[in-house]
């Protein structure tokens, strides 16, 4: 299938449905292609050298003459993170509301591609045709600001499109999830309804962002020495609760970390967070009295090279954490990241700094619907279709459950590759297609599951053997073989004896004809190292063998 015929609205997504993160979405109608998001997600402990994941776009890069355009719903990296990255193999142009478009903007400029992405602002609650799609962007809340659903209408129906959302009537910052519009598209007669699966486990509501400032005012007014906040960067009103939560208790607050900054920077670019509380710099915060500072830290996920990692390592130039000290996590540990946050927390009460996450305290709520908010989405909208995304399958299963329980007369359970007719005749799954991972790997990008991580993961857990073998032109060895071996535990040298001593066997075995060639002896050599080193350590080396003949 090139392209969708005038006779059906596809839907794919390549990113985002069986997982959480790494969005990109795609509707399908009359021979064109509307992306819908295009995010990046964080790399695990496996992907060795990686830190930054995205999903292979190949399907649309073979089909980018029909995309008509790329829409992002908001400024989440999971959700914009990869437009830097792959808009240069997709060159469609991008559409945003003002303050994702200021973040793009930043990220464009530190790739180089900020006069070359033309990037079209559109106001809140604005219209716009991107022919044959007639797009409306429908104001939501969410943990960030200016999350936005889409309308997307089309001659067989209206999407609507969630993006991430959830209701909260006193978000604090932003405006609140447009109701009224919701129930207009069901009165109208929604299509479709793709929605974010992600806290479908969850019951109840997920809380509003005015009782976590009321929660952390009171918990920084109760401790003594030091106090160190942090929260996702992107969730500016919480970043303005923890600054307003300091002034409260007559402190001043300290940003620390450049992703704090640059969001700040965005926001009031847009006309948000004008009347933040003054902050001091970093370079002097060390003058003042421990009790009379908090610093507002990125790092809640453990990332290494974060605020609150170098603080719990002692490595931050002007900052420091000791014992007596707090350290506040208002924040959810995402799944994957337990390690690194553990290991983070560990090494801050190494230092004598109690840690108070939101196990302990009422200081944190999620951006995304439980389960009564979910329900009563549906009873606005009331889609012809539920399709879930943005969770993983155990997620998006769940949420079919819990739509067709909304009397949702048909639910699709699509994961990335899926090909979804979503009309005209009953929803279904017509094909699958390739969807592909692709990793950041220094300044370019590799498929996840090429060779080179391939290899990385044969490193990372069994080392390496480098093997060299000096001959003459009838294969007779001029030298004994040189053996090198990396992340190999030999301490007395025992394992490379032994090596070397395989290797001369191997020589002496061959035949006349198998020592004349190189391909025959880099082979049997390979299998002689491989072979020894198995035997005394169980593992399976990447092995390299060079023959140099003289």
């Amino acid at each position: 299938m090139t392209v969708p015929s005038n006779d059906e609205l596809l839907f794919l997504a390549l990113g985002g449905a069986g997982e959480i993160g790494m969005n990109l979405n795609l509707y399908g109608t009359a021979g064109k292609w509307l992306m819908v998001d295009l995010g990046i997600g964080f790399a695990d402990s496996t992907m060795a050298g990686v830190e930054v994941v995205m999903p292979d776009p190949e399907f649309i890069v073979e089909r980018r003459d029909d995309l008509v355009g790329i829409v992002l719903t908001h400024a989440h990296e999971d959700h914009l993170g990869a437009v830097a990255d792959l808009w240069p193999r997709l060159k469609a142009p991008v559409y945003a509301t003002p303050f994702a478009a200021s973040v793009l903007k930043r990220k464009l400029i530190d790739a180089g591609l900020r006069d070359v992405v033309p990037v079209t602002e559109i106001p809140l609650g604005g219209r716009f045709d991107l022919k044959p799609f007639e797009l409306e962007m429908i104001t939501m809340t969410h943990s960030i600001l200016e999350p936005n659903a889409l309308a997307i209408r089309t001659k067989f129906g209206t999407v609507f499109h969630t993006g991430d959302w959830k209701i909260d009537p006193e978000p604090l910052l932003g405006d609140v999830t447009d109701e009224a519009m919701l129930k207009r598209i069901g009165d109208e007669g929604a299509l479709a309804m793709v929605c974010d699966s992600t806290n479908v486990f969850v019951e109840g509501e997920a809380g509003s962002e005015s009782k976590v400032r009321a929660n952390l005012e009171k918990l920084v007014k109760g401790h003594k020495g030091r106090v160190a906040v942090t929260c996702f960067a992107s969730n500016l009103a919480r970043v303005e609760s923890v600054a307003l939560a300091a002034v409260a208790a007559g402190r001043h607050p300290v940003l620390s970390g450049r992703a704090l900054t640059r969001m700040l920077e965005a926001a009031r670019e847009c006309g948000y967070l004008l009347d933040f509380p003054e902050c001091v710099p970093e370079q002097q915060a060390g003058y003042l009295p421990r009790d009379k500072v908090l610093f507002i830290c990125t790092g809640s996920q453990g990332e290494p090279r974060a605020s609150m990692s170098k603080l719990a390592g002692g490595e931050h130039r002007d900052l420091i954490l000791e014992a007596g000290d707090t350290a506040i996590f208002s924040s959810r540990v995402i799944p994957g990241n337990e390690h690194s946050v553990g290991r983070l927390q560990n090494a801050l009460m190494a230092r004598g700094v109690k840690v108070i996450t939101d196990r302990e305290a009422d200081i944190h709520v999620s951006g995304h619907p439980a389960r009564n908010e979910l329900v009563r989405v549906y009873q606005w909208v009331r889609p012809k279709i539920a399709l879930p995304v943005h969770g993983e399958v155990r997620h998006m299963m769940e949420h079919a459950d819990l739509a067709r329980a909304c009397q949702v007369p048909e639910t699709i359970v699509a994961p990335n590759g899926t090909l979804v007719r979503l009309a005209p005749g009953p929803a279904e799954i017509i094909d699958h297609v390739f969807s592909g991972r692709l990793a950041r790997d220094g300044d370019g990008l590799i498929p996840l599951d090429g060779e080179s991580l391939r290899e990385r993961r044969k490193l990372l857990w069994n080392g390496a053997a480098a093997a060299t073998l000096v001959i003459d032109r009838k294969g007779k060895p001029l030298a004994p073989p040189k053996v090198s071996l990396r992340g190999i535990e030999d301490e007395e040298g025992e394992l490379e004896e032994a090596v070397v001593d395989a290797l001369s066997e191997m020589l002496a075995n061959l035949n006349s004809s198998e020592r004349s060639d190189d391909r025959r002896i880099e082979e049997a050599a390979r299998q002689a190292v491989r072979r020894v080193v198995r035997a005394h350590l169980g593992k399976k080396p990447l092995t390299d063998v060079h023959i140099v003949r003289i």
